[in-house]
């Protein structure tokens, strides 16, 4: 199948419009949009067509608060590697929708599953992970085109959501997601329109 210049330029703006969102608003996601966004995931790459991603969506009200409550605990940590200027910008930062996202999804990763016999990654067992984290970027794209916003919440203690999870021995986890109607759109991703960060870009090398 080709696919014509507009059906590329239409991709490019997605990509471009794809941000890291983090204030939403508190509205309900249909649940065929929930069906769709599960299938657009599926379509996902990964090595050996292994598929080692698990998702559970958090509905439990005692289980947000509590992963919640462990982001406060490390974000509280965070803080401290900065001084100065830098540690009140830091402050300055929203950096979860934890309060107001109403799909919340643990992500996990299968260490060693039976699906794909181990095919292409026996030599490279990290592709897992990336295996998982194209999923992830797949199910951003689809919410994006479902004018949903998502955001990735990293600062997390792993082992603890694991433990919090009571998941099996061989998943290890990869993300926690907030998804959701954003309060407001933008092009320009918050980190560099709040002077954290400036834009930039790393070409490609020859070599």
């Amino acid at each position: 199948m080709k696919f014509t210049a507009p059906e590329a330029a239409t991709l490019h703006r997605v990509l471009r419009w794809r941000r890291d969102v983090r204030h939403f608003r508190t509205d309900p996601i249909n649940e065929p949009v929930l069906t769709r966004l599960r299938d657009a995931m599926d379509l996902a790459p990964s090595v050996g067509n292994a598929r080692p991603w698990r998702v559970i969506r958090v509905t439990s009200q005692a289980l947000r608060a509590a992963v919640r409550a462990d982001f406060i605990r490390c974000n509280a940590k965070a803080v401290q590697t900065y001084d100065g200027q830098q540690r009140e910008d830091y402050l300055r930062l929203k950096l979860a929708g934890l309060d107001n996202a109403p799909l919340q999804l643990a992500v996990f990763t299968v260490t060693d599953p039976p699906e794909g016999h181990a095919l292409g990654r026996q030599s490279m067992p990290d592709t897992l992970n990336a295996s998982t984290s194209m999923a992830i970027h797949t199910l951003w794209l689809a919410a994006r085109v479902e004018n949903l916003g998502l955001g990735m919440v990293s600062i997390l203690d792993p082992v603890l959501m694991e433990r919090l999870f009571d998941t099996p021995a061989d998943w290890r986890f990869s993300a926690y997601l907030c998804l959701g109607h954003p309060e407001f759109e933008d092009d320009k991703p918050l980190l560099h329109r709040t002077g954290w960060q400036d834009n930039h870009t790393h070409p490609w090398e020859e070599r």
